[in-house]
């Protein structure tokens, strides 16, 4: 019946699919997988990058968690965070105490900032029986130190992992998981080279909601999806239009709400970058797959070239030339700069970044948002107003 789906309608039913599994809080499809396969495990984990590979090879699921949007109202997670930081710990505190996230066994929590790491500690206070992780992320990048460091990590994760699923840590499957992986990540890195080169076919609102299904799903069950939507979006008909190309900056953590991405689309917006869930992109190029497993992940962490605001660059590499070299490579005309409030590192980070796009000529907006946002007619016009200035003077 699906195969003789137009491409239109076959994309339609896809996206819907994605867009259901991102609306369900109550996680249907985790219960469902963990139903059946008893015994397993399933690990939640937070923005910005957590060793997947780890919970697949004990025989889990991995589940990213990225808060609520404006979908459930925040009442004990207000009780839980002062009101001048983000959305987010709140969003998943909530989540956890309304019973959304039993199905979860435990969380890692990434160095992220220092929001995450009271958020671990709230979490650990919450819920005592569940396995609770703080994932501190070396910013030391040299192999004898950083690395050293960062293996001793992964080997207590690996086995405390296996202890909860009753896999034995010398069968656990980490090579197996590895290319599980590699594979989801080049599946990746080809939806996005074809929404730079031909946004019109893969438009970022569903390039967004696609990536962010792979939160919720089988690594493997997501690598199908995306490789079939490939197929569906380059037999798609559609013309370009006349809408700026713009590189998206800021939205590494707390996702902006749907409407947002759409929203930017409705203002002449063609976001041919982005950096959403870098925790399902990075590292940037495949992991060994022949060596040490642990070591390929160690080295996957220190010797990829992102660039992050919650990550240390390194003193030889001048800040912002990553985001320059990728908005030249994408073609990109010019940045916009999507923070959410109260995101320290993002904000702190946007000055030194509009520096660096300045000494290139680059140009450039900058707002604010919050994953329950619902002002979007003013980000409508800020993102218009930009769109036009490129397109009418090559110049915001």
């Amino acid at each position: 019946m699906e195969s003789r789906l137009t491409p239109p309608t076959a994309i339609g039913a896809l996206i819907a699919r994605c867009e259901e599994l991102i609306a369900d809080l109550d996680l249907g499809n985790v219960r469902a997988w963990r139903a059946a396969h008893p015994g397993r495990v399933v690990i939640g984990y937070l923005p910005i990058y957590a060793p997947r590979e780890l919970v697949h090879a004990a025989g889990g699921l991995p589940v990213g968690i990225v808060g609520a949007g404006e979908e459930l109202e925040i009442v004990r997670g207000d009780a839980c965070f002062q009101s001048y930081i983000c959305h987010l710990p709140r969003s998943v505190i909530e989540l956890g105490l309304s019973g959304k996230l039993d199905s979860l066994d435990g969380m890692i929590f990434p160095s992220t900032c220092d929001v995450i790491r009271n958020l671990s500690g709230i979490w650990s206070l919450s819920f005592p029986k569940k396995w609770v992780r703080y994932l501190d992320l070396p910013q030391n990048f040299d192999a004898s130190m950083g690395g050293v460091f960062y293996r001793g990590i992964l080997e207590g994760m690996l086995r405390e992992l296996c202890e909860l699923s009753g896999v034995d840590p010398k069968h656990a499957d980490l090579r197996g998981a590895i290319r599980a992986f590699n594979a989801n990540r080049r599946a990746l890195r080809e939806l996005y080279a074809l929404r730079a080169a031909e946004p019109w076919r893969a438009p970022t609102s569903e390039v967004y909601v696609l990536v962010r299904a792979g939160l919720l799903l089988p690594v493997e069950e997501h690598t199908t999806m995306v490789e079939r939507y490939l197929g569906l979006a380059k037999a798609r008909e559609a013309r370009p239009l006349d809408n700026a190309r713009v590189a998206l900056r800021g939205a590494f953590c707390e996702q902006p709400p749907i409407e947002l991405v759409k929203t930017l689309e409705r203002a002449g917006c063609y976001v041919v970058d982005d950096d959403f869930l870098p925790m399902l992109r990075w590292p940037e190029r495949d992991v060994d797959e022949s060596g040490d497993p642990l070591d390929a992940l160690v080295a996957a962490w220190l010797d990829t070239p992102l660039e992050a605001p919650s990550r240390y660059t390194r003193c030889n590499a001048e800040k912002g030339q990553v985001l320059i070299d990728t908005v030249r490579s994408t073609r990109a005309e010019g940045v916009i700069f999507a923070a959410p409030s109260f995101c320290d590192p993002a904000l702190l980070d946007r000055p030194m970044l509009l520096g660096a796009l300045d000494r290139a000529k680059i140009v450039h907006t900058s707002f604010k948002y919050a994953e329950n946002t619902g002002q979007m007619q003013p980000i409508r016009e800020q993102a218009g107003t930009f769109a036009d200035s490129i397109k009418l003077w090559g110049e915001a």
